[in-house]
């Protein structure tokens, strides 16, 4: 027994050994690969160099670290809370970037800690365009003609305009249908369009930026807009706004008696006070938006105290505990609701109410009589 143990120990030996050797030899035959390699191209007269690696880019690594997140890795944004940034140079100088970046806009924070040669690298490189940009200006930037000056202008609108107003421009998250604009449809409207382009509109509910285009750009960007308006002609099926003249169907008394009467209107509105001027600020469906569901409106709440003094303003705060509001000179006032009386006005929830009461001819005739008060 001992023998047939110290022969199988032995046997065991043996096989390790040979795997060492042979893993030993396979591991010296690989490591003298690449050095025979270079010996044989020698030989056969040829340079062998290491692969070049492609130089990197300190603003795009810098665009990759701090910005890709929120703005896309091509700077395509991230809709609807993130904006594209490419084609930013149109709209802001390069020290309007950096303040940008340092200081933050809206949502986005500042980042102070972003200086020197970083800074610099980053702003640069988002006053590029990006490679498939280029090529695509290449192809279509020479004929002033045609499908491709249509084409340039759609690489242009899609980098700098597409997020406002649809990638169709038939509209978007902020932006109008520009297919149903006045001034795309008015006549010799490219000098009106380009204008508005180049000066912004600030004096809007709906704020456009100005953009820093060539004379060259304006015209392709002005021919994509006017294929768009004709595209929309020809499939009048596929527009998904709503015009002007769909909401003017109604009959204007019947609105006005709907307004002062069965709509309950009138209990918080005036067409002399707060409704007047109200055609002027928004038409179409952006009015019977606000007429259906007003953004925006606040909610106010009145206070008896105890001592039977009454306090008004805007509600600040309510749950089952406390109730809280905000006076006129901006002054929080608060109390614990089983110690007074109070009593909210809540316009949102009045309209809301009244959504299951509507009939149709209720919302145009309405609507008909909204539209007067200019």
């Amino acid at each position: 027994m001992r023998d047939r143990r110290k022969l199988r120990v032995k046997r065991n030996r043996v096989r390790m050994y040979a795997v060492a050797l042979v893993g030993s030899a396979l591991l010296l035959q690989i490591a003298q690969r690449p050095a025979n390699a270079a010996q044989q191209n020698a030989a056969a007269g040829a340079e062998a160099s290491p692969p070049v690696k492609a130089k990197s880019d300190p603003g795009a690594e810098a665009y990759a670290k701090r910005c890709a997140v929120c703005h896309g890795p091509e700077r395509e944004g991230i809709l609807p809370g993130f904006p594209p940034l490419v084609g930013i140079s149109h709209q802001m100088t390069a020290d309007q970037i950096a303040a940008t970046i340092h200081n933050g806009k809206g949502r986005m924070p500042g980042f102070p800690a972003i200086e020197g040669a970083e800074l610099t690298e980053l702003v640069r490189f988002l006053g590029t365009a990006p490679a498939a940009a280029e090529s695509n200006a290449a192809a279509t930037g020479d004929s002033a003609h045609g499908s491709g000056q249509t084409e340039a202008g759609r690489a242009l609108f899609l980098q700098n305009c597409a997020f406002c107003h649809g990638r169709d421009a038939m509209g978007g998250e902020s932006g109008p249908d520009l297919t149903q604009s006045k001034i795309v449809l008015a006549e010799h409207s490219d000098d009106e369009i380009a204008k508005v382009v180049r000066e912004g509109r600030q004096g809007t509910e709906n704020k456009m930026p100005a953009f820093n285009f060539s004379s060259q750009d304006l015209t392709s960007l002005v021919a994509f807009i006017h294929a768009r308006v004709k595209a929309a002609e020809e499939h009048p099926g596929g527009r998904r706004g709503v015009l002007a003249a769909d909401l003017q169907t109604g009959n204007v008394e019947a609105g006005k008696a709907y307004f002062n009467g069965a709509g309950g209107c009138a209990k918080c509105h005036s067409p002399t006070g707060d409704l007047a001027g109200v055609a002027r600020r928004f038409q179409g469906l952006q009015l019977e938006m606000r007429m259906l569901y007003p953004r925006g409106a606040k909610n106010t709440v009145t206070v008896t105290a105890a001592s039977g003094k009454t306090y008004s303003g805007t509600l600040a705060y309510r749950d089952e505990f406390t109730v809280g509001l905000r006076d006129a000179d901006g002054v929080y006032h608060s109390w614990q609701t089983k110690r007074v009386q109070y009593k909210v006005n809540a316009p949102v929830e009045a309209h809301v109410e009244q959504f299951p009461k509507y009939s149709d001819a209720d919302v145009h005739n309405l609507m008909a009589y909204l539209q007067t008060l200019k």
